[in-house]
């Protein structure tokens, strides 16, 4: 399968002649998105979704159906509810965004597992019940401490971890989170926009 990194949490998922975009928000560049087969977006904040580039998409669309997204039809899905995108096969697990202070913001957010292997958390630190290859971690956001990033990997424990949700972060910022997560973690590895493996 082929991993696709753009600007901060979008990814896009490549497998025999398919593509799976997942999070395209307001900050991911618009190639992310051409030719994908389907879209799945973990959370209704505008950096995991770009409505009006999604509502001119013509592809299925797939939500959790607490989230509150106006303009757009989506497929809403529950947690613990396995379904088939694009071809891949996707389990979505978790349910609440992290808090950042005093329970805010309290939205639906899923993770996604695909065909058991890749995991995207959104803007969560849920660990999925089953093993991943490849974890997809969160490295900046009001809602996450480094610290917090570490653990998260180490609780996951993929062959892999590749960084996301980074747009926030400068250069010295990132390289910073970049060499923390490098040094206490097995395989990680930063991808910049547009990078893939």
């Amino acid at each position: 399968m082929r991993i696709t990194k753009y600007t901060h949490a979008c990814v896009r998922l490549e497998s025999g002649g398919r593509a799976l975009v997942i999070d395209p928000g307001v900050w991911s560049e618009p190639t992310a998105l051409t030719g994908a087969d389907a879209v799945l977006v973990t959370h209704e904040h505008a950096d995991h979704i770009d409505v009006l580039r999604l509502a001119g998409l013509g592809v299925p669309v797939h939500a959790p159906a607490e989230a509150h997204i106006d303009r757009l039809e989506v497929i809403g899905v529950g947690s613990g509810q396995e379904f088939t995108a694009a071809g891949f096969r996707v389990r979505a697990v978790g349910g609440r965004h992290a808090h950042i202070y005093e329970g805010r913001p309290d939205c639906a957010n899923l993770g996604y597992v695909v065909d058991e292997e890749i995991y995207h958390p959104g803007d969560s630190l849920h660990v999925p019940e089953q093993p991943v290859e490849t974890l997809l971690v969160p490295v900046h956001g009001s809602w996450l401490r480094t610290a917090e990033a570490i653990e998260f990997v180490k609780s996951v424990g993929p062959r892999r971890a590749l960084a996301i949700h980074d747009a926030q972060i400068n250069d010295r910022g990132l390289s910073s989170v970049n060499g923390w997560l490098a040094e206490e973690t097995n395989g990680y590895r930063y991808l910049r926009p547009g990078e893939s493996i």
